[in-house]
């Protein structure tokens, strides 16, 4: 059990966490959710003991082991996998005892010890990790300086994972990782044998790997089962229970003021007016729900949409060197309504590709041809670099509108996503994902008719996230995305294209399906994903899926019965919360009223139950599928 109790914390004098207090079981799965600045990353802080908070306290169990990601990503000469076994520092003591230890006892304990820590598979364990987050066998045995940046944390995040702390915390780990890295690291998580605490905006991720939510808000923490979808509910509906009750106590303390207004002048009254005002003060007030508007994202509609194709390649060949091409025998159309994701692991080409069509990499040989007057607007994440980080929002946009008001540059950023207060503030201070929002704004400036997303979520939370499928839904342009944020992908695109050995092609299964293709195995580089064009395999796939949900039938049944079930007592619950929410009811027959409310409480509690067997059965059912 991990316990905080009354926990406050400022960070620069600024106070995030408040008397903020949560208690978690042994093995919890839980994703810690809240908006960007509201305190997430200053918890684990305070969790791990490297920030001290001002009140309250951390009950974690003594022998319990904490791991986390580390702030640096190694750049040694050490290979790969000597770095991921060095984090088992148990294993790494003992295998060096070993070499020099002569007493026989103590070389036995020794390899007791080894045996129940099960130290003799540990390279392959370290192997299959490293190979789910991206790094062949023959990477593994590369120095980690010969690895970028991104690559190095992937590192670093296998080896804490290969650690197999009693707590495991996450912050935002898929944030470089791609859709196939993220895919390995949800059904891991599903898996791990320990409690985790995961900062991520990744809904996917949320939905399928934890089991109950943590939700930091106005400096306080709420405790919720299930997943992302189901706390989005189960706060929905808290939402307006408060919003209710705060209606119902302000009638009532409204009633009980007119009372005292109306009698606490006569002395006959006075008496009866007092006891009015000592009711009113034990009654108190309830706070009102406090809303956090997101600011919406606009895409300007393209003037002219040409006719399709927009872009046909024809024996196409693109790369960095002469000679050299990453992406060959190139053969596709890109219609004006098309809306395209493109899979495949990080280092197979996908950016090299989006470069290619947006024109910012020449075709080595084949023929390009592109639509008279397009217009392709072209995002990327390492392009945040390129804001002018002195200048302000509105500075950048104004250089787009030399000859334009004032109001109207501001009203353009504004269709950015940006609030009001932020436009002037100087890019360098701007938070990542006002960065994002702005950059996409710029690139969508000229209302492309072909828009081109290389990572646009990596610093936008769930909301932000929710606001750009919406302006994608929105635009009526032709879409181009790479994403490791599977509901994005798949609340925007229609098509999915497979950038794997070297060529692009169309994959016709859906992500249900890639997904089984990446983590069945659990190890992506050493069973590659094939492209969908093998007829017969994808029908022998399709034959042993249709049997495993055959088998699954009455499993299945069951959940569908619970939802029915779930369904018919949230009806019910909205119902008498309606007639429990008006005041007559409580003044005319306050028994019926009472019996009102256990209703309410019998139906809330039958919810809850059910809730937790239908997330039980679903894990279940999840589980048999993906197996």
């Amino acid at each position: 059990m991990i316990t905080l109790t009354e926990i406050s914390a400022r960070i620069a004098g600024r106070l995030l966490l408040d008397n903020a207090s949560l208690s978690l079981p042994s093995g919890t799965k839980a994703g810690l959710v809240g908006r960007n600045g509201a305190g997430k990353s200053t918890l684990f802080r305070v969790i791990t003991g490297d920030l001290g908070s001002e009140s309250g306290s951390v009950s974690i169990p003594k022998a319990a082991r904490i791991g986390q990601v580390a702030q640096e990503a190694p750049g040694t000469e050490q290979p790969l996998i000597e770095i991921v076994l060095a984090a088992d520092k148990e294993r790494a003591a003992l295998l060096a005892e070993a070499e020099t230890a002569s007493d026989p006892h103590r070389i036995a304990e020794i390899q007791m010890r080894l045996v129940d820590i099960d130290a003799h598979s540990a390279e392959a364990r370290a192997a299959s990790i490293l190979a789910g987050l991206g790094f062949d066998r023959e990477a593994q045995t590369r120095p980690a300086s010969s690895f970028s940046g991104g690559w190095r944390m992937r590192v670093a995040l296998a080896a804490v994972l290969f650690a197999e702390p009693d707590l495991l915390l996450l912050d935002e780990p898929t944030n470089y990782l791609d859709l196939e890295g993220t895919m390995w690291l949800e059904d891991y998580i599903r898996r791990y044998p320990h409690t985790v605490i995961i900062i991520s905006h990744d809904r996917d991720l949320l939905n399928n790997a934890v089991n109950s939510i943590v939700h930091l808000d106005q400096r306080k923490l709420t405790f919720y089962r299930g997943n992302y979808d189901q706390f989005e509910r189960q706060k929905a509906e808290a939402d307006e229970l408060q919003t209710k009750a705060k209606a119902k106590n302000e009638a009532a303390r409204k009633h009980l003021q007119s009372f005292i207004d109306r009698f606490k002048a006569k002395a006959s009254k006075a008496r009866q007016a007092q006891s009015r005002v000592k009711a009113l003060e034990r009654m108190g007030t309830v706070a009102a729900v406090i809303e956090d508007h997101v600011q919406p994202i606009t895409f300007p509609e393209p003037e002219k949409q040409p006719a399709s194709p927009i872009v046909a390649v024809q024996g196409g060949a693109v790369g960095y060197q002469p000679g050299k091409p990453i992406l060959k025998n190139l053969n596709l159309r890109i219609d004006n309504d098309d809306r395209i994701a493109l899979l495949g692991s990080n280092g197979n080409g996908k950016s090299t590709f989006a470069k290619f069509i947006s024109g910012r990499l020449a075709p080595e040989s084949g023929e390009v041809k592109l639509a008279p007057s397009l217009k392709i607007g072209f995002f990327a994440q390492h392009q945040l670099d390129d804001l002018i980080p002195e200048q302000s929002a509105v500075e950048h946009v104004r250089r787009l509108m030399p000859g334009d008001p004032e109001a109207k540059v501001r009203a353009r950023v504004a269709q950015m996503g940006l609030a009001t207060e932020k436009m002037a503030t100087a890019a360098k201070d701007l938070s990542g994902g006002e960065k994002a929002r702005l950059l996409m704004g710029l690139a969508a400036f000229h209302a492309p008719n072909l828009l081109i997303l290389d990572e646009p979520t990596n610093h936008l939370d769930i909301d932000s996230r929710r606001a750009l499928i919406e302006a994608l839904n929105d635009y009526e342009g032709a879409v181009i995305l790479i994403s490791h944020d599977r509901h994005l992908i798949e609340a925007t695109v229609d098509r999915l294209w497979l950038v794997n050995g070297g060529t692009v092609t169309a994959f016709e299964g859906d992500m249900d399906e890639y997904r089984d293709l990446i983590v069945a195995s659990g190890k992506k580089k050493e069973e590659k994903p094939q492209p969908a064009d093998d007829a017969t395999s994808k029908a022998d796939q399709r034959k042993l899926n249709a049997e495993r949900r055959a088998s699954l039938t009455p499993l299945k049944k069951k959940i569908n019965e619970i939802e029915s079930l779930t369904a018919k007592l949230e009806k019910q619950i909205h119902a008498l919360d309606a007639e429990l929410a008006n005041p007559a009811l409580y003044e005319k027959t306050p028994a019926k009223a009472a019996e009102k409310a256990k209703q309410r409480g019998e139906a809330a509690a039958k919810l809850a139950a059910a809730e937790e067997e239908w997330l039980m059965l679903s894990s279940e059912y999840e589980e048999a599928m993906a197996g």
